[in-house]
């Protein structure tokens, strides 16, 4: 999978997507991240990448006339099959028309469905949005093709919901875990009815007095089984 961030502070990205599983992932080239800077595509001699709204009122909006040649960009560098300007090698034969998200808080609730969902597209373009946004007339227009939330509640920009969805996302293309089935039978996933997943247990077999419910370790695979079924959702643990 491709997924290019189109952001102002593509810094922030170093850490999270530079560590771990994610790592790994870029490593073995089944994902290629790319970052592209807004700044690049501002106007004049400061780069301005907003201007006050219309109507007045507080902040600044993210202007059309730089995001939409932002977001054209790339996708003609990506439908060409040329390598973008960072991230890995990936996968240099043509590209169908990428997934365009924004983030904002109308979008719709990221869940592990939608996860599932975005994790069976071969290219996504994610656009972090700061300020007060982005002028509607990018949505309207057509050059985004689905806004999502991450929650409730306002953060400075769209950087940190880009990492949490490219982290979930990842975790569902094939190779990317040790094991396939580890995010098979993870909370919320379809397997466990989109449940939270069973309590877990580890050595030792008692530690300042809990023990491992006996079930556990019984090595009775069925009577296992029936009891993981009855924690899902976080039940009762005993």
């Amino acid at each position: 999978m491709r997924i290019d961030i189109l952001t102002l502070f593509p810094g922030m990205f170093t850490g999270p997507l530079t560590e771990s599983i994610l790592a790994r992932a870029q490593e073995k080239e089944l994902l290629d991240i790319r970052f592209h800077d807004l700044r690049k595509f501002g106007l004049g001699a400061y780069h301005q990448v907003d201007d006050s709204p219309y109507g007045g009122g507080a902040g600044m909006v993210m202007r059309a006339d730089v995001i939409v040649p932002a977001i054209e960009a790339v996708m003609n560098e990506g439908m060409g099959g040329k390598e973008g300007e960072k991230g890995n090698k990936g996968n240099k034969r043509n590209r169908g028309k990428p997934w365009r998200i924004y983030f904002s808080p109308r979008g719709k609730k990221l869940k592990q469905a939608e996860v599932e969902r975005l994790a069976k597209r071969d290219w996504i373009i994610l656009l972090c949005g700061h300020y007060e946004g982005i002028d509607q007339r990018i949505i309207d227009g057509g050059w985004i093709d689905e806004e999502v939330s991450i929650g409730d509640y306002v953060l400075t920009g769209g950087e940190l919901p880009a990492m949490v969805l490219i982290d979930a996302v990842a975790r569902q293309i094939p190779g990317v875990l040790g094991k396939d089935e580890s995010a098979a039978e993870e909370s919320f996933s379809a397997s466990l009815g989109r449940k939270k997943e069973y309590p877990h247990y580890t050595r030792p077999e008692e530690f300042e007095g809990l023990k491992v419910p006996d079930v556990l370790l019984s090595g009775n695979h069925g009577e296992i089984e029936k009891w993981r079924r009855e924690q899902l959702g976080g039940r009762s643990r005993a």
